[in-house]
């Protein structure tokens, strides 16, 4: 059998590995979007390193759009066989879908709209694919639980255990029988953080024998949580009741937001909200993810469950206002008042905060609140590395806002963390790659795991191969 890394090769984002077995059959390990702009990586949402129509089967790790919103195109371009996944993250993979078409749909519209007012007629955009291509999609989608192994092939089955990242998310593992041998292959797809609100912590994969290994953290470890509710609130402070201005969160609509939401009902509850300060969570895919969030409770941690016992709407609280109406949203970019708002995309590239951004960067009383990661040639990634100035919708921006970051809110494993993750490998495995993180921070971890006894690891390329 072999492997090729087609996506999230020394990338953050557009997670794609395709295991072809000795007999032909394939399977693809995840069908993620890029997200970012890097001038490298410009044709690749178009194009693949493979032919979606030999495509055998699908493995869906979880539902963020960089390891699953290239899937409608997948179909578009000829794949017809089953998308695996967990029940979660199917529901999920419902609204995130149509949400990115949609978002490819209406990029497409003003970027030619742009081009016919400038009289150019040529450099037309087709989206990447529309709302009936992921309508298509959807049919293809088979739920699975945690912790059963199911059948893809007469020699291959899958296993899917909880990663604890998002809602729904899995570590995949795979056990083939290939000439008269077992092997045991994993992918730890993106793992997230023990001790985390709301879902449960990252369960260990099996022991296995070839390990496809997530880095987004490589390189450091995050702030512990004891402090994160104390900053968050001396934040809210400064910025909403000192300063009068307004505390806008880019964040993810599926798991950043509802664990912010989360934290903020706990404050509420216990008193030390500031009670007029609005709370607006300006995402319509976010409003559905919350929905999606209450129908799974399967996925839930003891702490929440127990929490539910005395507030049966932990996503819900006096002052808490979920915005869908498009001109709600635009009345909040121009708003003087004082408020909280929590709005997609959490790179800030896309979606209703990149308007929150254009209109409230410049002035000082406001604050941006990064609490998670975000590809370096994105706006918050320009935020989160000091920059000084922006361009947004075509305009040039000067950063005034203040810039904070808490990097404790975020769903990814930190360093030791990950390698706590990995611990139980040591002894078993024969090769580890490293996907999913830029080459600077794959370097340190790997450099750090073979203190700890590992073999060096394998940092691939976009488009390599390795016989196993």
């Amino acid at each position: 059998m072999k492997i090729q890394f087609c996506g999230a090769a020394r990338e953050v984002t557009g997670s794609a590995h395709l295991i072809t077995l000795k007999d032909g059959f394939k399977i693809l390990l995840d069908c993620g979007l890029y997200q970012g702009s890097s001038d490298e990586m410009e044709d690749f949402n178009e194009s693949w390193y493979f032919k979606p129509e030999e495509i055998d089967v699908l493995l869906l790790s979880h539902a963020h759009i960089d390891h699953s919103g290239r899937i409608p195109k997948l179909v578009k371009d000829g794949f017809y066989g089953p998308i695996h996944c967990t029940h979660a993250t199917r529901s999920l993979c419902a609204i995130m879908l149509v949400d990115s078409a949609k978002i490819q749909e209406m990029d497409a519209h003003y970027h030619n709209k742009r081009q016919h007012k400038h009289g150019n007629h040529d450099n037309l955009r087709k989206p990447l694919y529309t709302v009936k291509d992921v309508e298509k999609a959807w049919n293809l989608f088979e739920g699975h639980g945690y912790g059963r192994w199911f059948r893809i092939h007469k020699d291959v089955e899958v296993l899917y255990r909880d990663a604890g990242h998002i809602l729904g998310s899995a570590s995949v593992t795979l056990r083939i029988q290939e000439e008269g041998r077992t092997i045991m292959f994993g992918f730890t797809g993106d793992v997230g953080r023990p001790n985390r609100p709301i879902l449960r912590d990252p369960e260990l994969m099996p022991e296995v024998d070839y390990l496809i290994c997530e880095s987004t953290y490589g390189d450091r470890d995050h702030d512990n949580a004891p402090n994160e509710l104390n900053r968050f609130l001396d934040i809210i402070y400064q910025t909403c009741i000192e300063q009068g201005g307004k505390l806008i969160i880019p964040a993810f609509s599926v798991g950043r937001t509802q664990e912010i939401v989360y934290m903020l009902d706990q404050l509420e509850n216990a008193g030390k909200l500031p009670r007029r300060i609005p709370v607006y969570v300006d995402s319509p895919l976010a409003v559905n993810a919350t929905t999606i969030f209450g129908a799974h409770p399967e996925c839930f941690d003891d702490e929440l469950n127990e929490y539910l016992l005395t507030d049966d709407n932990p996503f819900g609280f006096n002052g808490l206002t979920y915005v869908r109406n498009a001109e709600i949203s635009k009345g909040l970019n121009t708003s003087k008042e004082p408020c909280i708002i929590i709005s997609s995309s959490g790179m800030m590239n896309a979606g209703r905060v990149k308007h929150h951004l254009f209109h409230n960067i410049e002035n000082p009383a406001n604050t941006f609140l990064m609490v998670g990661y975000c590809a370096p040639e994105t706006p918050g990634g320009a935020l989160r590395d000091g920059a000084k100035h922006l361009r947004v919708f075509g305009e040039e921006k000067v950063v005034k806002a203040r810039i904070e970051i808490m990097d404790s809110f975020s769903a990814h494993a930190g360093q030791h963390e990950l390698a706590d993750f990995l611990a139980n490998q040591k002894g078993a495995l024969k090769q580890l790659f490293l996907v999913h993180g830029t080459l600077d921070k794959q370097e340190i971890f790997s450099s750090l795991l073979q203190e700890q006894g590992f073999k060096p690891a394998e940092i691939p390329v976009l488009g390599q191969e390795y016989e196993l």
